[in-house]
């Protein structure tokens, strides 16, 4: 019988049908970092158990590492507890750690792809809500509690209950300017903060089809801000010369083998999905949130919504939002001001999101106003960067160049809004007080948009800035 990408992994993983209905899936990947992992690992050390297969656990440290000034001991006693703790959990156990000056660390959902950790027809979990970015390979990856990193550390396994796939089709060809970010953020506008609860998402369609691996990882990684618990675009040839020499892929004739395998795992294509969507891809703009969840969405060109302009249902929310915001509705997106402009995240801290950042800061100034900063995703990342002259290029421009981290994403660390401060940034979440201060405020767009917001000191149409 034709199946979809996410029931032929499924299945391949099923371990059992529990008694509560949920299956026992084997995970074939677990991603460790310093945040989740603490108590999940006092929590088996208690019970006298042990980790169940080193061999598929790697860790790494993002969440909370400074990105100014990287020597240890970290000024915040809090962060260097946490990373003491990893790095004595993993010697203990025996679990490979990617810290700070291997050569190796980064935001965990940058450094899996890049080492070649992740792969096609994979279960990944990882105790962080953004392990959906991994299924822009073709795996299927689960964004866990500490709860259940115990569990995966115990038992390589997780109890899940199923899920619904909606495929999500992107035709056609994206305008100058308009990026992966963009695309997600519109899908996002167009079904809703909650509409994928139960639901795997499949991205297809010739414009998810025609991006690189790097896109698509944005794509993937903002499921979870749809409500989506997985994100997914089958593997193809972009796939697998991406994963070609990688550390941790095979390699020469078990290479091949691999990518056939890998083939076998894509959605048959007579498979049926509980429901679809289709998107124009030329109807797309320069998307920028206006609001506190990332489904509160405006193009570039447009006006920020007035209550009146939203069914009943939906106008507190709008009321809410503008009052945080300091908003008014009925106003233009463009040309507000912002404080400060942040580049990076596991959603836009690859390299290919610092070069189109880049392609906006070359030759210009960040404005007096705006503090501005650029973090890789990886060290890997940074000393692409630095080989290109990225760094140079973001320097003379006025932005601050960084070691790689989670920085401003989540405010887990030094990097953080102060006050009212608004900040245009390309990472994932614009809830109330996300980057750091309670009433600081978030407006998420692509890089390159939040170059233009920097060199404008406002939001900006990128379109008008590009060469």
């Amino acid at each position: 019988m034709s199946q979809t990408l996410f029931h032929k992994v499924w299945a391949a993983h099923a371990v059992r049908r529990l008694p509560t209905g949920q299956t026992q899936i084997y995970i074939g990947l677990h991603l460790v970092h310093e945040v989740t992992s603490p108590q999940a690992f006092d929590m088996i050390r208690a019970r006298g158990w042990t980790v169940r297969d080193v061999a598929r656990t790697f860790a790494t440290v993002d969440h909370i590492v400074p990105t100014a000034a990287q020597r240890r001991p970290f000024a915040d006693a809090m962060a260097e507890a946490m990373i003491e703790a990893l790095e004595r959990n993993c010697r203990a156990f025996g679990i490979p750690l990617f810290d700070l000056g291997s050569g190796d660390q980064g935001i965990v959902h940058v450094i899996g792809p890049e080492l070649g950790l992740t792969q096609p027809g994979m279960t990944i979990a990882c105790g962080d809500s953004h392990t959906s970015t991994h299924g822009a390979f073709g795996a299927v990856g689960f964004g866990i509690g500490t709860s259940q990193v115990r569990d995966v550390l115990a038992s390589q396994c997780l109890a899940l209950d199923p899920l619904k796939v909606r495929r999500i089709r992107v035709d056609g060809s994206l305008g100058r300017g308009v990026y992966a970010k963009d695309v997600i953020l519109e899908i996002i506008r167009r079904l809703g903060v909650k509409a994928g609860a139960g639901y795997a998402y499949e991205y297809a369609g010739s414009a998810i089809a025609g991006m690189s691996m790097d896109e698509r990882m944005t794509i993937c990684n903002m499921s979870i801000e749809g409500g989506a618990r997985v994100g997914y675009v089958n593997p193809d040839e972009t796939t697998f010369a991406y994963l070609r020499g990688r550390r941790h892929v095979p390699q020469g004739e078990a290479f091949a083998r691999a990518c056939a395998w890998w083939r076998s795992m894509a959605s048959d294509p007579d498979a049926t999905y509980d429901d679809e969507v289709v998107l124009d891809a030329a109807r797309i703009k320069p998307t920028v949130t206006w609001g506190i969840n990332p489904g509160q969405v405006v193009a570039i060109d447009e006006r920020v919504p007035a209550p009146a302009d939203v069914p009943e249902a939906g106008r507190a929310a709008v009321e809410e939002a503008l009052e945080y915001m300091a908003l008014r509705g009925g106003d233009p997106i463009k040309g507000t001001r912002i404080d400060v402009a942040f580049v990076g995240s596991c959603t836009n801290g690859r390299l290919s999101d610092l070069r189109e950042a880049a392609r906006v800061a070359r030759g210009r100034r960040v404005a007096p106003h705006v503090k501005a900063l650029v973090v890789p995703g990886s060290e890997r990342v940074r000393r692409a960067a630095e080989q290109e002259g990225l760094d140079a290029i973001f320097r003379d421009a006025g932005f601050e160049w960084r070691g790689a981290g989670c920085s401003m994403c989540l405010a887990m660390n030094p990097d953080r809004l102060a006050g009212r401060e608004i900040c245009a940034s390309s990472s994932n979440r614009n809830f109330k007080g996300r980057q750091g201060s309670p009433t600081g405020r978030t407006l998420l767009m692509s890089p390159a948009m939040v170059a233009a917001a920097a060199i404008a000191g406002e939001i900006a149409d990128v379109r008008e800035m590009l060469p």
